[in-house]
């Protein structure tokens, strides 16, 4: 799903410029679910974004699904961003005007594809069905906990149907219990339909449902070691939500 080759990033020129990724080599296959652990500063959350199509400017290689993204222009990465790669970030991003609904189907205003108001409402259900928000289709975000934000953004992420999720500190904003509802989803996508994730993170709880936790220190890769959850994650990750999300 992905690879990349002697991927540096830079930041500022001349004598103010700082290196950020010092020669990141990795490939994660189709199907892995993998950690990228480090202390803040260490270029994952630049990492990311590279992989995920929202930052440019680097040397080296990025191959994401087989596309080279140094080749692609401003509307193919764009394509990219929208059909192949879900995002779910520390923060929500929702719009506290539009409903669960629409916020979930935002992406299909910006598809090159046109998609049909009816088809993008039952798309958007659709999703919200799996993160367990089916019956919050109609109200706005402001009426959610944190934990149903967090649903209803990774709703919005696999909205498209994207073969990879990028999720950069998803549950920095959540307390234990409610970041372990999270991360057990992450662990049901993953293992039920197929979908690659990469979550960025400092915690060291995402370990848990990861395959593989990818170390960074200083712009590098220190290691990439696979965990207990490449057998499987302990019976405890896949509880259903409890009462602490309704908080």
């Amino acid at each position: 799903m992905i690879r990349i080759a002697g991927l540096h990033k830079s930041y500022g020129r001349g004598s103010t410029a700082r290196e950020v990724l010092r020669g990141i080599d990795l490939e994660v296959a189709a199907g892995e679910l993998v950690a990228v652990e480090g202390v803040s500063g260490c270029g994952k959350t630049t990492l990311l974004n590279l992989v995920g199509g929202l930052d440019r400017g680097y040397t080296g290689r990025i191959a994401v699904a087989g596309q080279d993204l140094a080749g692609l222009d401003d509307r193919q990465l764009a394509g990219f961003r929208n059909h192949t790669v879900g995002f779910v970030f520390q923060h929500f991003y929702l719009l506290d005007h539009l409903s669960c609904g629409e916020n979930v189907a935002l992406p299909a205003f910006f598809c090159t594809d046109p998609v049909l108001p009816a088809e993008a409402a039952a798309r958007a259900r659709e999703a919200l069905a799996r993160v367990g928000l089916a019956e919050r289709c109609d109200d706005l975000p402001t009426r959610l906990s944190g934990g149903q934000k967090q649903r209803l953004a990774i709703a919005r992420a696999i909205f498209q149907r994207p073969r990879l999720i990028l999720c950069d500190e998803p549950t920095g904003n959540l307390d234990t219990a409610t970041g372990s509802q999270i991360l057990a989803l992450f662990r049901s996508l993953n293992a039920e339909e197929g979908i690659t994730l990469v979550i960025v993170t400092h915690e060291p709880r995402v370990s848990v449902v990861a395959h593989r936790v990818i170390r960074m220190e200083d712009g590098k890769i220190l290691d990439a070691a696979p965990t207990v959850a490449t057998i499987g994650a302990p019976a405890a990750l896949h509880a259903t939500p409890g009462p602490e999300e309704e908080r």
